[in-house]
This record gives C-alpha cells, structure tokens and sequence, in this order.
C-alpha cells in the first residue's frame, strides 16, 4: 500500500471517495445474489424462468455498456459512475412491486444498466488517476471493493433471507446504492486544463489510437480476451443463478453468502499480490493461472455435498476472479490509448456481460436435463477452452501465446503510451 502514500494529495483524496462510493456499490449489488434466485423461485417459476429472470441483468450490461462507454470517454468518467449508482440505489425497491416473470426479466434488465456504467466508469478513472509505473497495483487495490463487498454483502442478504422480509433486503440494497451515488458526487476528475495543455491533447488526440467499435471487433489483440471473458461470463453466470438453488435442492445448513464470503477473502489477499507481480512479471501468467482456478472451482461443485466443499470451492473461485478480472483490466489498458479506454473496456468486458446472459437462459434450460451437477460439469469445460484459447492466441502467433501465457514473455500488443 505504499504506493498510495507517495500520490499527490488530491489524487489519494479521489482515490478515497472513489473507493468507498464502490464499496457501496458492489455492497448493493452482493448483498442480492443469494436471494434474487430464491425470491424468484417463490414466486412460483421454473428453473428456465429463473435463468431468464437472472440473465436480463446481463441483457441490460449488454444493451448499454457500448454506448456508456464512448460516453465515458466523450463526456467524462465521473458523469458513468453517477449514473451506475443512481440506478443501483433505485432498482432494489423495484422488485418489492413486481411478482411476475415478464416484469422482473424488464426490471432486471434496467438493474443491469448499473453496473454496465458504474464499472466503465470506475476502471477508467482509477487508470486515468494511475501512475502508469503503478498500473496494475493501483488496479488490484482499488478493485478490492469487490472482495469486500462479496464477503459482507451475500452474507448479509443470507442472514437477511432466513430472518427478515424480502422488502427489508431490498431496502438495504438500495441504501447502499444510494450511499455510493453520495460518494461519487465527491470524486474529480482530472483538473480542468490550461489553454496550452488542452492545444496539447487536441494534437494528441489526432495522433494518438481511437479506433471504433467495429476495428475494435476484428483487433485480435481485443476480441480475444473478449472472447476468453464470454467463457467466463458463462462460467460466473451459472453460478450466480444456480449455486442457490443447488444449496437448497441438497437441504444441506450451508448459508451460500458464506461461498461468495470465502471467495471475497481469497480474493481480498489475491489482490494484494497480484496486481503488483503483473507490472513486473507480465499479465499473462496470472490470467493463466485464474483461468485454471476458475474450471477447478467448476470441477469441484459436481462432487459438492457439504458445506466444506463449497467454502473450498469458493476459496479457488475467490482466487481466479481475484486475479482474473483487475488482470484483464490492466491487459486492456496496456492494449489501448486513454482515448478510447472507455471502449476498449465495454467491447472487452462486455464479452463477460453476454456470457452472463447466455448463462442464465440456456444452462437454465440445460439443468432441467442434466441438473445442476451437469451443468457445473459443462461450465468447468469452458473454463478450460478459455485456458486453451488464452494459450495459443493471446499473442500474435502460438509460440509468443504459449510464452505470455507461461510467463516466459512480453505481451506483443502492449502499446507504448503516456496514458
């Protein structure tokens, strides 16, 4: 954390509010994940309406998170993260209303708009705010508002099932939205500029890289990762929606906050280390080695039957998304100019957004078949077609992929940039 004391005062003071209003954020959000499922399930749906239901959410990612992210780049970064979190502090309330599938599927679908902005929003200022020396170490600390939120949150909202009214979770969800729309207000962007610096980055701005989405799409150096984060979308989707009904399909006294809450520790210490070891090791070998925690998370929820197994699961899965996720975010950053940052992240972590979708409406339908096992069992095997394709394309050509990706080499994309 050292790092952080050698900012300038400003910046740390933005870093701070930055922090707290995404703790707030991802405490709204977690605080829900054990009990949407279930609150659906009561209403009376199937588990292919549940999936429907849940995977709106990423619909709504889907639908916004292109045009919010040539926003944050066109209209400021700050402006993304208010509206991120004016929507997670109103959405919760929106469910206590609805008790029909079609109404929920719409309503999710807007909940999903929150984090299409608040995360384009947050990842663009954290990096513009970064020294790049410090890039993924800033990342990884400041991406620790996940971990603390899954570790507090989906606990809370299971003590919450068991002892309180589905109203009462709702409420406190939005709260914390609301407490993170407050922080927001609080964070500056960069300060405005002279006459002579904004001369400056006009001429930068034409001869710097801003390319749209569609050269975006045939980048292999970005459609790639995208790809590799779909995989995982589908992977962290049909967990999401599955993992409490299958909890409760045991009737085993296992509260499933406590996974996400074994999974946030992990995940917590995993980012201290790091984000810091892939500025100077390379992004690789640690996009590698999440990828392979994330398969074996898979792997051992098919033979989970005790409350033991889960935690363990949820310790490995901690792990890979802790790794994964502010990793991939600092890969996209060496890979982009600060002017087409906001895009660059939408395209590439937009793949997660589909994956999640997808998740919910067709590994809901596959579940009635094979059951919950099987479907864990075909999310390990995209898991490890993730690993396959991050190895042997993750660079120009196979033996500068398999050199990436091992940790033998340097990212052969990796832009030579200021910012």
């Amino acid at each position: 954390m050292k790092v952080f004391l050698q900012l300038e005062p400003k910046t740390r003071l933005n870093l701070t509010f930055l922090f707290l209003a995404g703790l707030g954020f991802w405490l709204s959000l977690t605080s829900l994940l054990p009990v949407i499922p279930a609150y659906i399930q009561d209403l009376g749906a199937t588990d292919q309406q549940v999936g429907f239901v849940m995977g709106s959410f990423a619909i709504g990612l889907l639908l916004s998170r292109t045009k919010l992210g040539k926003m944050a780049d066109e209209q400021g970064r700050k402006r993304i993260i208010l509206i991120g979190a004016l929507v997670a502090g109103i959405a919760p309330w929106g469910y206590i209303f609805l008790d029909s599938i079609p109404q929920l599927m719409v309503w999710r679908a807007f909940h999903g708009l929150s984090i299409a902005a608040f995360t384009t929003g947050y990842s663009a200022l954290v990096i513009d705010l970064a020294p790049i020396k410090n890039r993924g170490e800033i990342i990884s600390y400041m991406s620790l508002v996940i971990p603390i939120g899954m570790s507090v949150g989906p606990i809370l909202g299971g003590y919450l099932l068991g002892t309180a009214g589905y109203p009462i979770i709702f409420s406190v969800s939005a709260i914390c939205g609301l407490a993170a729309l407050l922080f927001a207000s609080q964070t500056k962007e960069k300060p405005a500029a002279t006459h002579d610096q904004m001369m400056a980055d006009k001429q930068a701005r034409l001869t710097a890289t801003n390319r749209g989405f569609q050269e975006l799409a045939v980048e292999k150096s970005l459609y790639i990762p995208s790809l590799i984060m779909l995989c995982i979308g589908l992977v962290f989707g049909s967990l999401v929606t599955f993992l409490p009904l299958y909890v409760r399909e045991l009737d085993i006294d296992f509260n499933t906050g406590l996974f996400y809450g074994a999974a946030a520790i992990s995940s917590f210490g995993i980012r201290l280390l790091a984000g810091k070891a892939s500025d100077t090791l390379g992004r690789g070998l640690f996009i590698s080695g999440s990828l392979l925690c994330y398969a074996l998370t898979m792997i051992m929820l098919t033979h989970a039957t005790s409350g033991s197994m889960f935690m363990l699961a949820g310790a490995i899965e901690g792990v890979g998304a802790g790794t994964l996720i502010p990793t991939m975010i600092a890969l996209m950053s060496d890979r982009s100019s600060s002017y087409e940052r906001g895009k660059v992240y939408s395209f590439c972590i937009g793949g997660f957004d589909v994956g999640i979708a997808l998740a919910g409406v067709f590994l809901g339908t596959i579940t009635q078949t094979v059951g919950y096992q099987g479907g864990f069992a075909i999310a390990a095997g995209l898991a490890i077609f993730a690993f396959g394709l991050f190895l042997t394309q993750g660079n120009p050509h196979v033996k500068s992929s398999l050199k990436f990706a091992m940790g033998m080499g340097g990212d052969r994309y990796a832009q030579k940039l200021e910012g």
